[in-house]
């Protein structure tokens, strides 16, 4: 499709990319970026870039990507929990600020010969354009009055966003147990020696510590300075003496946005206003400019915006779901982290490298191997072989106090172990489903139930969940926990096992 004229609404990352790309892709075209804010007024801290996302921007436009890369900061990523830590190596991870990443963008863009207007809130029905790209992020007035069929999920949890004057020598993830409750901190540094935290806990702890008081006497364009005070007492130790940096730091909680349509006449949104996807796992800057190429790409090669739009909605959205269904998980682990502190550090790491079943347990120790062998000794107290490490897993023995098992795998309930089943089939442990199995697993244990096994649908995602749901149940009922999964998700029901959240598995049959 030859476009005449483009507006683009929104001049952040995913807005100003995609209008460079338009503009190289179609040079005759007339490309208007419109801003409602001023540049030199960005708020946001760092952004991080993943390998993936680098390689997909280097194919698109690598000069844009060496100039972010020059901007950027390399880091690697650690866990502490108390006195221990456990650290990932990530070659190609960086953090870069939000204010570089668009300066960055901006010059690019006009330099292409995009116009950039900014100080003007603008509605699509007003552009004289052929297309519209909505890239006005998650509160997108475009989506919310347009025709997209917007369904918007918020989280459980509560987070900020804030920063600090120095740079961390890596990413971190590090809990602080306060006398109101957990708070855990997200933060890695970015270029210009500063580093964002982001910091989340529970609505209870919240409340306990006052934060809905103060949350709610925070004007919306300051920040929660009562919070970020409290905080950097918390996390003295991770900032070294620096304080807290505030940037219309309030607490909120996560928007997932989906739309039924990402597209509505000649208006088609990109990056958040489009969809989604929960900060510990999904980029919304990485979605916005991968979404930005997908569009671009789509219009070269469809003779109208319908056709267009509709290729581009085609090819975008099973990545942007597969994210959204990997964040989601992320999500929930995340808002149940307090639950996990006394698992070893290692043990941990390994949960969380695996919480999605994004990366499988073998690859993961490819990459990791120390951490990853310290995790697999302190769950057999045995050293795991250089090869195999799925089927050594399986094949460890497990001494507890309701029986001794030569490995893993139960290949049948043995004679006078009680074990109650539960096949619920739920979407969220965390939710009234998995408070009601938790209830009936006290009372089953009550009952004298040794133990639960969990079964239920032989598919991927029914089998990561029902591993979460018996973690839940591992931790707050107690018992043997056995958690039935096709041979297929071994590699899947090894992680289970080395990160805690059952004690045996048993393998059924595969799906017809």
């Amino acid at each position: 499709m030859q476009v005449r004229r483009a507006a683009v609404l929104g001049g952040g990352p995913g807005g100003l990319y995609a209008a460079r790309l338009l503009k190289l892709a179609q040079p005759s075209c007339d490309v208007v970026v419109h801003e409602q804010g001023e540049p030199d007024k960005t708020f946001g801290f760092g952004v991080g870039l993943a390998a993936g996302t680098q390689r997909r921007l280097e194919a698109a436009d690598a000069d844009t990507l060496r100039d972010i890369l020059a901007a950027g900061h390399r880091h690697d990523m650690t866990m502490t929990v108390g006195d221990r830590s456990a650290r990932v190596r990530n070659d190609r991870l960086i953090g870069v600020a939000r204010t570089e990443l668009l300066a960055v963008l901006r010059r690019h863009a006009e330099k292409a010969g995009v116009r950039i207007e900014y100080g003007a809130r603008r509605t699509a029905d007003e552009l004289d354009a052929d297309i519209v790209i909505a890239a006005d992020g998650v509160s997108s007035a475009t989506r919310s009055t347009g025709g997209f069929g917007e369904d918007i999920e918020v989280g459980r949890g509560l987070y900020l966003w804030c920063g600090a004057e120095f740079a961390l020598p890596d990413a971190m993830f590090a809990p602080v147990d306060t006398e109101h409750g957990v708070f855990v901190t997200h933060a890695y540094p970015y270029s210009g020696g500063r580093s964002t935290f982001l910091i989340e806990t529970d609505e209870e702890t919240w409340r306990r510590a006052g934060f809905d008081r103060s949350t709610d006497a925070t004007p919306p364009d300051a920040s929660d300075t009562t919070s970020l005070r409290y905080l950097e007492q918390v996390f003295a130790a991770q900032l070294r003496g620096h304080p807290l940096i505030g940037n219309r730091t309030r607490w909120t909680r996560f928007r997932t946005v989906r739309c039924k349509r990402w597209s509505s006449g000649r208006v088609v949104l990109l990056g958040d206003a489009a969809h989604t996807a929960h900060f510990s796992i999904g980029s919304g800057t990485k979605l916005a400019m991968e979404d930005a190429i997908g569009l671009v790409e789509a219009l070269a090669g469809e003779p109208d915006a319908a056709a267009a739009f509709a290729r581009y909605e085609a090819s975008r959205r099973p990545d942007v779901e597969r994210m959204q269904e990997l964040a989601r998980r992320s999500q929930l682990w995340w808002e149940s982290f307090p639950s996990r502190l006394h698992i070893p550090v290692e043990r941990l790491m390994v949960a969380y490298m695996t919480r999605a079943g994004n990366v499988p347990l073998d690859r993961f120790a490819a990459t990791s191997p120390d951490v990853v062998a310290a995790a697999a000794e302190q769950y057999a107290n045995s050293t795991p072989p250089a090869q195999g490490l799925v089927d050594w897993v399986l094949e460890q023995p497990l001494r507890h106090e309701r029986g001794e098992f030569p490995r893993r795998v139960l290949p049948a309930v043995p004679a006078g172990l009680a074990l109650t089943t539960f096949a619920d089939v739920v979407a969220d442990p965390w939710d009234d489903a998995g408070d009601a199995v938790v209830a009936r697993a006290r009372q089953a244990r009550r009952d004298g139930a040794d133990g639960f096994r969990f079964t239920g649908p032989a598919d991927r995602p029914a089998v990561l969940t029902r591993l979460d749901l018996a973690e839940r149940v591992r931790t707050e009922a107690g018992g043997l926990v056995v958690v039935d999964g096709p041979p297929s998700l071994r590699g899947d029901l090894a992680a289970g096992l080395v990160s805690g959240r059952c004690d045996l598995v048993s393998f059924t049959e595969e799906a017809a």
